[in-house]
């Protein structure tokens, strides 16, 4: 069972964790004024890292409101979410999203990146290797 809470161990915390999925990403969701980008990091836990930068949410207030709803939603759909690492980048607009909108948004975008994952379970055969029992 994966703990509901948001301690160190699920966040992304070094410029070399943000690059990883930066550089890249298994998977891509945009959503309205924000980008979720994700990677599998191979863990029993997903991680998040959030860039909400002054460019595109002026006030501090703001972006620190955000940051707390972010969190929260994330918390409260990390089981889905297990084995990735996540990057969520706002865009101009965010900030003028109420809570519950953000709330609500997030919900879906986590629900869409968890259909969206790749599956690790079943990696893709190499063309040639299933047919090659036949022999």
């Amino acid at each position: 069972m994966v703990s509901r809470g948001f301690d160190r161990e699920k966040r992304l915390l070094t410029a070399r964790h943000f690059t990883a999925v930066f550089d890249s990403p298994d998977a891509k969701v945009p959503g309205k004024h924000v980008l979720l980008l994700a990677r599998e990091n191979g863990l029993d836990h997903p991680r998040l890292g959030l860039v909400i930068g002054k460019k595109n949410v002026k006030l501090a207030v703001e972006r620190n409101r955000l940051k707390r709803v972010i969190r929260e939603s994330f918390r409260h759909h990390q089981q889905t979410l297990v084995g990735l690492d996540i990057v969520v980048i706002a865009r101009k607009g965010l900030g003028e999203l109420e809570n519950p909108e953000l709330h609500q948004q997030f919900g879906k975008l986590w629900k869409r990146l968890a259909r969206n994952r790749p599956r690790p379970e079943s990696p893709p055969e190499p063309p040639g290797v299933a047919d090659s029992s036949h022999a």
